[in-house]
């Protein structure tokens, strides 16, 4: 009888990929984390319980089978591991390294909870793909049958692009539109290669091109075509573009040269990584190099912001977040990372304001404590009178989260409804707008939010826009299932 090859988690400690020295990994951009070998993904993959309720699963926005995949990596099986977790991830290999699985899957995995350390699922689920597309697994999701229906997507996000690859494969004709000279969106020019190398995201964008999906670069929906002719040229269209408007801090001094946008600031850095002259770098107006640099803000762009920071040069970085450690919303393996690689962190800190006039040289920090709980149940923070502090810093990069742009305003379309938030109003199923025939993913309808739940959006977006396609809206409506 052959041996169980899983529950394994008693006698095999947790073990992650190893992470390249930091004092190595601070000079480039490349991944930080190794790939697992054969035998140790295989025996990470062994320590899971199989639980009857796969809390992994379920809190996975995808869904995907993990206790399947990781069963099948453990007995060797790495293609058919593969093909289950591409059935309901479309880029298994990217959600692998930027997913927040320590607060997703990892954090509620059954063995972690018994004091076991968690299941390595991230790294896992990268190893298994990356193999694939070694071993040429990975194949263009090319249609066995073309259809006359066109669908128009404008953006080329994560939502965007999944939402192609579903309607592709069934023969849809598919032209995405993108403002920017190369597909993929904040996979391209908003995570940084240290946690997502370009050519990991341009294979995908490769493959789907070569599955017949067309992308039409450098047009801006608005300004090189309007919203009403790219509606007639479509059966339908998806709104797909993101969020892209930095919150601003109102605060004297604020505009002062060398307080930059966090946005404008990691798309400087992605596009210099990927071989373009980037002005901004050069003049030292978004370049991190021999300055202190202070970033505001606790989420994942500002973790973004602060190990770029280090990667340019800079002779000191500090990141201000106005709560606590246990408070902050970014990911903590992401503030191990920037910690090990010489970011200090200033908890219970905010800019009161800015001196040095024309040009930044420092910020006014205030001194806060967390007092009561909010409506969302997180402690408030509360300044502490008296305790302010002159921080010097020549670049100062705001990370405060971002918001939609208007829309309907710059598309001349009043009849597309937004919400207080100024996000698209859509079906919660079948994320179809107020206008019929359009739909909507990703950020743009719920607000900023993970990579993960705009390919989730995408792909739901695009299954009830088949449906429309082949029969109208009421009955994709009705058709639509709630996802448990």
């Amino acid at each position: 009888m052959a041996r169980e090859p899983m529950l394994k988690f008693v006698d095999v400690n947790r073990d992650m990929p190893q992470k390249r020295d930091p004092s190595i990994r601070r000079n480039d951009f490349k991944e930080i984390y190794a790939e697992f070998a054969a035998q140790k993904a295989a025996e990470q993959a062994s320590r899971c319980s199989q639980c009857g309720v796969p809390y992994c699963q379920n809190h996975c926005p995808l869904h995907n089978n993990i206790p399947d995949w990781l069963r099948m990596t453990a007995s060797g099986r790495l293609k058919e591991a593969y093909e289950l977790a591409q059935a309901t991830n479309t880029f298994p290999e990217i959600c692998g390294r930027i997913c927040p699985q320590d607060r997703l899957c990892e954090g509620n995995c059954v063995i972690e909870q018994s004091g076991h350390g968690t299941v390595t699922i991230g790294s896992v689920e990268k190893y298994i793909t990356d193999t694939a597309w070694e071993n040429g697994w990975v194949k263009p999701n090319i249609p066995t049958a073309e259809r006359r229906e066109s669908v128009g997507i404008i953006g080329s996000g994560p939502g965007g692009l999944a939402a192609a690859d579903v309607l592709r494969a069934q023969g849809i004709q598919v032209t995405v539109y993108e403002r920017n000279d190369r597909a993929g969106g904040l996979l391209t020019y908003g995570i940084p290669g240290f946690k997502l190398e370009k050519d990991v995201v341009a294979r995908r964008v490769d493959q789907l091109a070569q599955a017949g999906v067309v992308f039409a670069l450098n047009t801006d929906v608005g300004k090189d075509i309007s919203f009403d002719a790219l509606r007639g040229m479509h059966d339908a269209v998806l709104i797909a573009t993101g969020v892209y408007v930095s919150r601003d801090l109102q605060a004297p001094g604020s505009g002062a040269g060398g307080i930059v946008r966090a946005l404008d600031y990691l798309t400087a850095s992605n596009r210099q990584d990927l071989g373009d002259e980037v002005e901004q770098i050069q003049s030292g107006e978004l370049n991190a190099s021999g300055k202190r640099v202070v970033v505001i803000g606790g989420g994942d762009t500002a973790m973004d912001c602060v190990r770029t920071a280090i990667r340019q040069g800079a002779d000191s970085v500090k990141c201000l977040y106005r709560r606590d450690r246990a408070n902050m919303p970014g990911s903590q393996r992401e503030v191990q990372n920037a910690e090990e690689e010489g970011v200090e962190f200033v908890w219970l800190a905010a800019p009161k304001g800015f001196t040095g006039g024309d040009a930044v040289d420092g910020v006014i920090v205030q001194k806060m404590r967390l007092g009561t709980p909010d409506a969302s149940g997180r402690q408030s923070p509360e300044i502490i009178e008296g305790a302010d502090y002159h921080e010097p810093a020549e670049l100062v990069i705001k990370a405060l989260g971002f918001l939609p742009e208007n829309l309907p305003q710059l598309w001349d379309t009043p009849e597309l409804e937004v919400t207080d938030w100024g996000t698209i109003k859509a079906h919660y199923l079948t994320h179809e707008t107020s206008i019929e025939g359009v739909y909507t993913c990703g950020d743009i309808q719920r607000g900023a939010s993970l990579v993960v739940w705009a390919i989730r959006d995408g792909r739901e977006a695009a299954q009830a826009m088949l449906t429309y396609l082949q029969q109208g809206a009421d009955v994709a409506r009705q058709q639509a299932k709630p996802r448990i």
